[in-house]
């Protein structure tokens, strides 16, 4: 089984998600006999419900589908890891049609991919858990459509990450895309114009994504990433104008996904008004796997030597990068709803990310790369924990987190651990990864750069302590003391939310400290890849 380990991670959540798409159709009752009298109870409880059957929990069933399909991928992912560890590539072809090259589908699992899998999974199975009492809370009636959009949006993302063939990347960005969609339209009133907005620019997105990848296979004639690059290679095609097109239309489709400065209004009011479960899936994956396809396009498809010599983009994307930072920096410092504030946090960091890729040296990369992995696991420790103290205060605005740290100890400790994380205090992971983009900054000289990283950085320590302060010292009166209602919530008993709810947002600040304290190993992994393409600055 081990040897299908790719295969097993995509088709888990598939096939769970046909289960709990049937999971959702009713059966048929039995309807009670006219004679019955009228004011009589009908058997079952209703007209329409049958006694020959125990009351079907909908939401459990699609609940524990949902959480057992993504255990499967967690382990797939993990086995993976070791595979590739141990042996190298993995390449998978489906149907096991591996010739002529081009043509059979590939499932390709190196040391970057390995590890980001084990992230999307992780974060995935973290955001199924926490779902337990928000979904029947958020979407009434709809658990079994809702669970099979995550599981199709796990698995579309999953997909994007593991396949090694063009097209077949175009596809499942469309899985993720489409479910992903339906997700945001599920939330509150003004869910479904948020998605309207989400559905146009990603449908922008896609499309040029679809068209570069077209003018790519019109040159080249293969849709295998790999092969891609060794006919590119081969004939010389790095001066080629329609390659040259088709790479600034892939890159224009993957920065629209990836809600890179200024193109990231679709993003704030999707997760705003999505369902707290649909905001804590995509907001740490959906901008993270564009941002690794953009890495994967630029080393495996076209190569190094084309993205950064042959096309001479890297200057303008670093200083758009250093503004995208600064500027969303900004606009999460005017917000005064925590739920937007991290939205625009999300948008600063990749910023952070796709600055670092196009330094065009090791560490840059190696920052970028180890960054996706990390503000995988605090952008969801900062969703769950946003979301449960909006979901416990029922207060969206940061002025009503007050006094939480007594009323909620648990959950503030991780969400503290999150705000740390985010400002960049060792030993967590949020500390090496800017170590590593600022060091790349640094020697490729892009002192721009390394000045948006600190003001950033800055920025989020005046949004967090912020926080921090109203949530432990509460309001202080007009005379600078502590108001009555501190007072009053000195005596306030502990109330956390559901342990379904708080055990994901713990495990996810832990695993802040886990991938901080475990850099060498993690950098080396990385490192076992990126070798290969001998980008300056390397073996440091």
């Amino acid at each position: 089984m081990a040897d299908h380990a790719p295969a097993i991670l995509l088709l888990a959540p598939l096939f769970a998600a046909i289960l709990v798409s049937l999971a959702g159709i009713r059966r048929p009752a039995r309807r009670v006999t006219p004679a019955a009298p009228a004011d009589e109870p009908a058997i079952g409880g209703t007209p329409f419900e049958s006694a020959d059957f125990p009351p079907f929990e909908e939401d459990k069933v699609c609940f524990f589908l949902t959480l057992g399909a993504l255990i499967v991928s967690v382990v797939a992912a993990l086995t993976m890891l070791g595979q590739v560890v141990e042996g190298g590539v993995i390449r998978y072809f489906v149907g096991n049609w591996s010739s002529p090259l081009g043509i059979g589908i590939e499932l390709r699992v190196d040391h970057i991919n390995a590890l980001v899998l084990v992230m999307i999974s992780t974060v995935a199975l973290l955001a199924a858990f926490y779902s337990n009492h928000r979904v029947e809370e958020e979407t009434p009636g709809k658990s079994s459509q809702y669970y099979t959009m995550f599981l199709l949006c796990s698995m579309g993302l999953m997909g994007m990450t593991v396949t090694g063939d063009a097209f077949n990347l175009y596809v499942l960005l469309e899985v993720a895309a489409l479910s992903g969609y339906a997700l945001v339209a599920m939330g509150d009133k003004r869910a479904s114009v948020a998605a309207f907005n989400y559905i146009i620019i990603g449908t922008i997105g896609a499309s040029f994504y679809l068209l570069g990848v077209g003018y790519l296979y019109i040159k080249t004639g293969s849709l295998n990433m790999m092969g891609i690059q060794e006919i590119i290679l081969e004939q010389g095609l790095s001066e080629s104008k329609t390659v040259q097109v088709a790479f600034i239309l892939i890159l224009l489709g993957v920065f629209i996904k990836m809600a890179f400065f200024p193109l990231y209004a679709w993003l704030p009011n999707a997760y705003v008004h999505a369902p707290s479960t649909s905001a804590c899936l995509m907001a740490p994956l959906v901008t993270k796997v564009s941002i690794y396809i953009m890495v994967r396009m630029m080393l495996t498809v076209f190569g190094p030597a084309f993205a950064f010599d042959a096309m001479g983009w890297g200057d303008a994307v670093v200083w758009l990068a250093a503004i995208g930072i600064v500027a969303s920096s900004l606009l999460a410092l005017a917000q005064t709803q925590l739920k937007k504030m991290l939205c625009f946090l999300v948008v600063a960091d990749v910023g952070y990310m796709v600055g670092g890729a196009w330094l065009a040296n090791h560490h840059g990369m190696v920052g970028a790369i180890y960054h996706v992995l990390s503000d995988g696991f605090m952008t969801l420790c900062m969703f769950l924990g946003g979301s449960i103290l909006v979901c416990k205060t029922r207060q969206t605005s940061i002025s009503g987190m007050v006094d939480l740290y007594r009323k909620m100890p648990l959950t503030m400790a991780a969400f503290t651990l999150g705000m740390l994380s985010m400002i960049g205090v060792p030993p967590t992971c949020g500390f090496f990864s800017k170590y590593f983009l600022i060091r790349g900054g640094i020697e490729s000289g892009h002192w721009q750069y390394v000045a948006a990283l600190l003001f950033s950085s800055l920025v989020n320590a005046v949004l967090f302590f912020r926080i921090i302060e109203r949530a432990f010292f509460g309001e202080l009166s007009a005379d600078g003391g502590e108001s009555g209602q501190h007072d009053e919530a000195k005596t306030a008993a502990v109330d956390e939310a559901p342990l379904s709810m708080v055990a994901p947002l713990v495990i996810a600040a832990a695993g802040l400290l886990f991938i901080g304290l475990n850099t060498r190993e993690i950098v080396t992994v990385i490192e076992q890849t990126l070798n290969v393409y001998a980008l300056t600055g390397g073996g440091g």
